[in-house]
């Protein structure tokens, strides 16, 4: 079978070079039966691996088990994996098979083997080693032709130095290793494999499918995703659950992501600070901010030289629009110079103003310094949809502000306008 059949057959996305030649691995052993150990971060789908070994392996027709190490508590486990004999132990009413009889002639997965205690490490060891297991309460050996496949996320190294994992136990296991990257080191992958969980879990709760904008998907491919394809699973599902909105971009993301200045946080480049990866979280919304700033301070100022070119100058001007002046320079750095008011060409309609320019004194107030951008920014929101009402008023409100209707549509909802 080709790599690509192998792929579609066991639902693997991507195409990252380490992927690749981890799946190559697993075919070229499978037609031994030598020993496998699986290792990579939880999440990263390493239960695919022994199931391409056993399809590819004589033992396809024989049975394939898998087995969590970790979720069978410490005083079943032997019994589990081995078998007991009839009151071996209380609650022992009859003879139980273990995994390794149940499965002679094929495959056993096990799935986190370093949870494993050291006492079942020895029994797992001379299995490898023999073939032969004693049941819980037996004298009786007994013999079993499997094959083992085991995986685990932890450092087996550092096990071995404290103790927790055998040391001839780990390379009976790993004859060969099979290596599978994490999701961070797979950028290019992570947009496909999100498409096909949404396209899944559209069909699943017959919904439109989730999709992503440019700046949507950066943010996935920057992300450091801890949980890996497991976190992006959800993270499909909880959207095609929750998002009214099929179409989402980079801002709507961030809400289903950990908060800003954790250490998984999107990173611009290795090695910044956590400020600097705060601030690349964040520049698109500071961005839009003063943007919206800046478009109102405009419109204000040309109400004002309007004002100045219709009226003409008097000597109560400055006093009488105190507060215009103070408003449009809110959060405006005060210098010692003062402001000019330069009139826009006059029409035919106005009285034309020749060579003549107009100080103002601006000062600042301590309210002006504590208003926050998000102050600002809901301020600017609410009166952009006071300008304009009846039918369309939020498509015009947006074409102001300079944003796209559908963020000015998320922004009310957050702050709660109607």
């Amino acid at each position: 079978m080709t790599l690509q059949s192998i792929k579609q057959r066991f639902g693997i996305i991507g195409n990252a070079p380490q992927l690749n030649r981890a799946i190559e691995k697993a075919m070229q052993v499978s037609p031994t039966d030598i020993s496998v150990l699986v290792t990579g971060e939880s999440g990263v789908g390493k239960e695919s691996i022994p199931r391409i070994i056993h399809s590819l392996s004589h033992r396809k027709h024989r049975p394939f088990i898998a087995v969590n190490c970790g979720a069978i508590p410490e005083g079943t486990i032997d019994s589990e994996l081995f078998g007991h004999e009839k009151g071996s132990f209380t609650g022992a009413t009859g003879t139980r098979k273990g995994y390794f009889e149940e499965a002679d002639g094929g495959t056993i997965f096990l799935d986190e083997v370093g949870e494993l205690p050291l006492s079942t490490q020895v029994r797992l060891l001379r299995v490898l080693e023999t073939g032969e297991f004693i049941k819980v309460g037996s004298s009786r050996i007994q013999k079993t032709d499997v094959r083992i496949v085991a995986a685990t996320n932890l450092e087996m190294q550092q096990a071995i130095r404290e103790n927790k994992f055998r040391e001839d136990l780990y390379y009976r296991l790993n004859t060969v290793e099979i290596t599978l990257p994490p999701l961070r080191e797979r950028a290019g992958d992570i947009h496909l494999i999100f498409r096909k969980f949404a396209a899944d879990f559209s069909e699943r709760y017959n919904r439109p499918p989730i999709r992503l904008e440019a700046d949507a998907v950066e943010l996935l491919q920057r992300y450091r995703w801890p949980g890996n394809i497991r976190q992006l699973r959800n993270l499909a599902e909880q959207l095609s659950v929750v998002e009214s909105d099929k179409q989402l971009d980079r801002v709507s993301l961030i809400g289903y992501l950990p908060e800003m200045g954790n250490r998984d946080l999107p990173m611009a480049h290795p090695g910044k600070s956590d400020k600097a990866e705060s601030d690349f979280a964040t520049e698109r919304e500071i961005l839009y901010k003063i943007l919206f700033d800046m478009r109102n301070d405009l419109n204000d100022l040309k109400d004002l030289t309007r004002k100045v070119m219709q009226s003409g100058v008097s000597k109560d001007f400055e006093q009488e629009n105190a507060s215009l002046i103070t408003k449009v320079y809110e959060d405006r750095p005060v210098t010692t110079e003062p402001a000019r008011l330069i009139p826009e060409t006059a029409s035919e309609s106005e009285p034309e103003l020749h060579e003549e320019t107009y100080t103002l004194d601006i000062e600042a107030t301590p309210e002006d310094e504590s208003l926050s951008l998000q102050d600002k920014e809901l301020e600017m929101i609410k009166k952009a949809l006071e300008r304009h009402t009846g039918k369309g008023k939020r498509k015009k409100a947006a074409e102001e502000l300079g944003i796209s209707e559908r963020t000015l549509y998320r922004k009310i909802k957050q702050y709660d306008l109607g």
